[in-house]
């Protein structure tokens, strides 16, 4: 029997040895400070270690055990997995891993060298027409056929920028919420636990990021640029189930993608400030997480209290979503609404330049614009993946308002006001004035065109002015 006065008849320790008695993380460690993290031991009472020794002998192919039971030694192998030491907010490590899994559970095909040249061909053309209808230089300096796998790889850094903010707030934040006593009696473990999250975390944004490959069709899907500058690159087997079924041929499907792939690349590549905007947007969005102590733990003890060690997929749940879905603050709401502005405007002016591009050349171009909207408008399963985990919705409700005006503006100015626009972030519209498309820019007027007759006699009053004056 051990002389702390602090544990039970039984050697356990009591209630007072939990250093997080009354917090959020209570539940955690409901079996005692000193087994709590050992493995993840201790989770709401669970010891994950003797569990997965217990069944860790009952692996089988496709993930069953003996009997078609699941592979609980496998699940309890991955939660370890989890657990090993990384560096900042999320283990990248096992996000990239669970990415290529996700990828690899159905065929992905290297695309071929043809398939690779139909592509660089089409981008080509693309860019030739987009020539005739902005001022925006092309933007593409290479182009490429990518897997489903390849494309993971080429966009995680871009990924990485874009959720690392998220997750490292997030991870403060909920140590932060914790009393300052708790905080200093909890020491060591308080940053294991930080460490729990972020691998938590990282098995959620792995799992979006692969179902998201599993469905994108080049670098520009989610409005922001995931590719290195200049790399135009369309994922071949995604656009042919994209094209299946479709009344339309896949040469066009191709090629109407390829226009969109190109016109963000001029997008970007010509207003340099764009993609720092839209970042800024997400890191605000970051600052502004707020967790509040006592929403979290009644968060954490239903998902807690759901959790059967019997039940491989009450576990999985945990891991794939929801402990951490807590209400915005004001400051991310505000933030929320500046980022899908930005993505509807950067849409909007893609849509507007490439339905330009395509009005007399391409007749299957208007059913194609209206698939490509309603599918950026609606979202797929993977970016709502991405929106219960970190609350970003990375697409533009308001694609077809930003649409209608930046039209409504070349139409009343010309394309070249309607670029102009892009000159500096304080010139672009606002939330008021999507809600009003036709009206922005309502009292300005294309400048007068003087023709070659009265620009002379212009000029010959003003030299004539000159000389009376001498």
């Amino acid at each position: 029997m051990s002389d702390d006065p602090r544990n039970g008849p039984d050697d356990t320790p009591g209630d007072d040895a939990n250093p997080f008695k009354g917090t959020p993380f209570e539940q955690f460690f409901s079996g005692g400070a000193g087994g709590g993290m050992g493995g993840m031991g201790g989770m709401g009472g669970m010891d994950l270690n003797a569990l997965a020794g217990m069944f860790g002998g009952q692996g089988g192919q496709g993930g069953q055990g003996a009997g078609g039971m699941p592979d609980l030694g496998a699940l309890f192998g991955q939660l370890q997995s989890l657990m090993q030491p990384y560096d900042g907010a999320l283990n990248w490590d096992v996000a990239t891993d669970l990415a290529r899994k996700s990828v690899a559970a159905s065929p992905d095909p290297s695309p071929t060298s043809a398939q690779g040249g139909a592509i660089a061909d089409a981008v080509r053309l693309a860019d030739h027409w987009l020539d005739e209808v902005t001022d925006f230089p092309s933007g593409v300096t290479s182009t490429a056929a990518w897997s489903r796998a390849e494309w993971i790889v080429n966009t995680l850094d871009v990924w990485k920028v874009l959720v690392e903010p998220v997750a490292e707030q997030s991870v403060k934040g909920i140590g932060n919420a914790l009393p300052a006593e708790a905080q200093a009696a909890a020491g060591p473990i308080l940053g294991m636990v930080g460490k729990a999250v972020g691998a938590m975390l990282a098995s959620q944004v792995g799992s979006g990021i692969g179902v998201l490959a599993g469905e994108v069709l080049g670098t520009s899907d989610i409005g922001l640029p995931l590719s290195a500058p200049g790399k135009a690159a369309l994922v071949p087997a995604n656009v042919t189930a994209f094209a299946d079924g479709l009344d339309v041929t896949e040469d066009d499907v191709l090629l109407y993608l390829a226009l969109r792939e190109a016109a963000h690349m001029r997008l970007f590549a010509h207003v340099p400030w764009l993609r720092e905007h839209l970042i800024g947007a997400v890191t605000d969005y970051a600052g502004g997480v707020e967790i509040n102590a006592e929403a979290l733990q009644q968060r954490m003890e239903e998902q807690l209290r759901g959790v059967d060690p019997a039940n491989p997929e009450s576990m999985q749940q945990l891991l794939e979503g929801g402990l951490f879905d807590l209400p915005r603050s004001p400051a991310q709401a505000a933030a929320l609404e500046r980022l899908e502005i930005a993505l509807a405007l950067v849409e909007g002016w893609v849509d507007e330049v490439v339905g330009q591009a395509t009005v007399e050349r391409m007749p299957a171009a208007g059913k194609l614009q209206e698939l490509v909207r309603r599918r950026r408008a609606a979202g797929g399963p993977a970016e709502q993946t991405f929106s219960a985990l970190v609350g970003l919705e990375l697409r533009p409700r308001r694609l077809r308002d930003a649409s209608t005006l930046w039209a409504s503006l070349r139409t009343r100015q010309g394309p070249e006001a309607r670029d102009g626009v892009w000159t500096h972030p304080d010139l672009l519209p606002t939330s008021s004035d999507l809600d009003d498309p036709l009206g922005f820019r309502e009292d300005a007027t294309a400048p007068t065109e003087l023709e070659d007759a009265d620009f002379d006699a212009e000029l010959r009053k003003l030299l004539e002015g000159d000389q009376s004056d001498e």
